[in-house]
């Protein structure tokens, strides 16, 4: 077995919705100088939220039971919710069981977290702000809160999210860290010196 499987198959994996959400947590594990490598976690897209009941059920039935945690946009709660009571991890209290919301998803947090002009700062750094003042005039748009206005220009183009993704997380304050990302990154960490499930003692 390689070393690299070894490792993934006794630690924490980290579910996230989908490419850009595993590249910010990524990176904002590097910015908090966190290892999750030596940690034994290893973050996990799922290509959406609905595939999640898919990959806690692959995970069951692994011989090797890793732990779980995951992050996740605010309005699949309810959804989130069933599919880790469904998988026996708990359920009631999402963040007691490892799984963390943004509000109202990612980019949101990092909009809020950096504010609306620090955006599109970046934005102009890397030659996308033309196309955002653009879309900006689109009729629909038009006359829209900015930070409404990013969150939609950030998907209205594939790729966009993940490569603004740790771009966001390299301009953030340490002190704005949005919390949900913090916490998914804390949880995955402090469980890697807990027994996994089906060892003599309990997960948390």
């Amino acid at each position: 077995m390689r070393a690299d499987t070894a490792i993934e198959a006794s630690g924490t994996v980290v579910l996230v919705e989908g490419e850009s959400d595993r590249l910010a947590v990524e990176a904002l594990a590097v910015r908090l100088e966190v290892d999750l490598l030596a940690a034994g976690a290893v973050v996990r897209s799922m290509s959406g939220v609905t595939n999640l009941h898919h990959h806690l059920a692959a995970l069951a039935g692994e011989s090797a039971r890793r732990r779980v945690v995951g992050l996740f946009d605010a309005g699949e709660a309810a959804y989130v919710r069933r599919c880790i009571e469904d998988a026996g991890l708990g359920g009631a209290d999402l963040e007691s069981a490892g799984f963390f919301a943004c509000e109202p998803d990612l980019e949101g947090e990092f909009i809020r977290a950096l504010g609306s002009d620090r955006v599109e700062q970046l934005l102009g750094e890397h030659h996308e702000l033309g196309r955002f003042r653009t879309f900006q005039n689109q009729p629909e748009w038009r006359g829209e809160p900015a930070d409404a206005q990013l969150r939609r220009f950030m998907g209205t183009h594939a790729g966009r999210k993940a490569r603004f993704a740790p771009l966001m997380v390299d301009a953030l304050e340490e002190s704005r860290i949005p919390a949900p990302m913090r916490c998914v990154i804390e949880a995955a960490v402090a469980l890697a010196d807990e027994p996994a499930a089906g060892d003599s003692a309990p997960r948390r």
